[in-house]
């Protein structure tokens, strides 16, 4: 028997440690070197915000829409403005180096052919009746699983008002 305990423990041990390694590995990668531009689309002439972490020197930003820009070692943001001649619906890339890293990351421009509008609710509905819900609809099955329910909660008290009296409470 307490083989049976020693192994159950065994276990759960090894499946808590194995549903924890992906957080743990996730937790790794996040302590190096990550860029990010807000938004992700913006007019032309629009400014951006251009994020950068776990760098420990200074940040070089190019793109053909806008100037180069520096980021200071010791910050993590730095604006930049796109241009005004930037192709309305063109997605340009946005480099951001730090020494031998790099990291490219996409910018929309705003302004290219609208989506197509999709109506909220569908022009007809969908062709479906109500299933069976209330079709075929049984008294004697329902007062059957009345009976079954109220016999199974009835029994459960019972047997905890029993076992409460058995031990002198």
């Amino acid at each position: 028997m307490r083989a049976i305990r020693v192994t159950s423990a065994a276990l759960l041990g090894v499946t808590a440690l194995a549903m924890t390694a992906p957080a743990a590995r996730a937790d790794e990668r996040d302590s190096g070197f990550w860029a990010r531009v807000l938004p992700t689309t913006v007019a032309a002439g629009g400014q951006v915000t251009l994020r950068a972490t776990g760098c420990e020197q200074s940040v070089t930003v190019a793109s053909a829409v806008f100037d180069t820009v520096t980021i200071p070692r010791g910050r993590t943001t730095a604006r930049a403005t796109v241009d005004r001649d930037a192709r309305p619906g063109a997605v340009y890339e946005v480099s951001f180096y730090c020494g031998t890293f790099w990291q490219s990351v996409d910018l929309t421009i705003a302004g290219g052919r609208p989506a197509p509008v999709r109506p909220d609710h569908p022009q007809k509905g969908v062709h479906a009746g109500e299933g069976g819900s209330s079709d075929g609809l049984n008294l004697k099955e329902l007062a059957l699983g009345a009976a079954l329910v109220t016999g199974a909660l009835g029994t459960a008290y019972h047997l905890s008002r029993r076992r409460t009296e058995e031990d002198g409470a």
